[in-house]
């Protein structure tokens, strides 16, 4: 299903689950992935909940036209979505760059959040992170998608992963080619995440409880960066998944299932 932006663009939705709940939960993809990203840790919720699944503008199944978003205008096609479905309050369940599209709304629309869940999430980025950055984009600009998810996969899959795959790297590799993700459209995400200044600030007026996860082993965005941002929302709670990396919706399902449940 399609939801129209206000600047007339597609953005691509699902519903699961149980749609009478008065329950929902809306998940938020990071900036490589798409709806079924979450397919394993959405069936835990289904009965309980009703499940709202989107792609981000540039991402999935959306749109793709135009000039690249910034977290404050993804936070605003939410907030046009959730309204459009009829629903007063939510709680959001980002993941990396769908973390901070959420982190933006709950800055933006406290009213209309419920609660608030950031898994491998940061709020202020570190010379090292953004050396890591630099990598994946010139491994775009050089050799196309193939070659960013040979830099990337390292630094988003901890070593633990790598030894005892859930999906095989190469096929891992297959399954992500065989989105159509296109290089422009991950350079316009990723500009978003480059343009961020320090948000640590702004989240000072968060006051939804909110529960943030991190990998042990996340190279990407440190446990530092996770404890700095868990020191910016008063009401929050930090857990670690020990071993884990930051793809913690693939290689830590049953770990992640666990502190959302008892959070919720």
């Amino acid at each position: 299903m399609y939801f129209k932006t206000t600047d007339n663009q597609d953005l691509y939705y699902e519903i699961r689950g149980n749609t009478k709940s008065a329950k929902s939960l809306l998940f938020l993809n990071g900036v490589v992935q798409n709806t079924a990203a979450w397919n394993l840790i959405t069936p835990s919720f289904e009965n309980d909940y009703r499940i709202i699944l989107c792609d981000f503008i540039f991402q999935g199944q959306s749109g793709k036209k135009g000039e690249y978003r910034d977290f404050d205008q993804h936070a605003e096609d939410i907030f046009g979505l959730i309204t459009f479905l009829k629903i007063p309050k939510i709680t959001l369940i980002g993941i990396s760059y769908g973390s901070l599209v959420a982190q933006n709304f709950a800055v933006n629309y406290p009213e209309r959040l419920d609660k608030l869940v950031l898994l491998s999430s940061f709020a202020n980025k570190t010379p090292y992170f953004e050396a890591m950055n630099l990598g994946w984009q010139r491994a775009l600009q050089t050799g196309g998608f193939s070659l960013f998810l040979d830099v990337m996969l390292p630094n988003v899959l901890s070593e633990e992963y790598f030894d005892h795959p859930l999906l095989p790297i190469h096929a891992l590799k297959m399954a992500r080619e065989s989105m159509g993700l296109e290089a422009s459209s991950i350079e316009k995400l990723m500009r978003a995440t480059q343009e961020r200044g320090d948000y640590r600030p702004y989240l000072k007026i968060v006051k939804s409880p909110t529960l943030i996860i991190h990998g042990e082993k996340d190279s990407l965005v440190t446990v530092a960066m996770g404890k700095a941002l868990a020191g910016s929302i008063a009401n929050s709670r930090f857990e670690i998944i020990q071993k884990a990396g930051h793809t913690l919706n693939l290689e830590a399902v049953e770990q992640s299932v666990a502190l959302i449940k008892r959070f919720l």
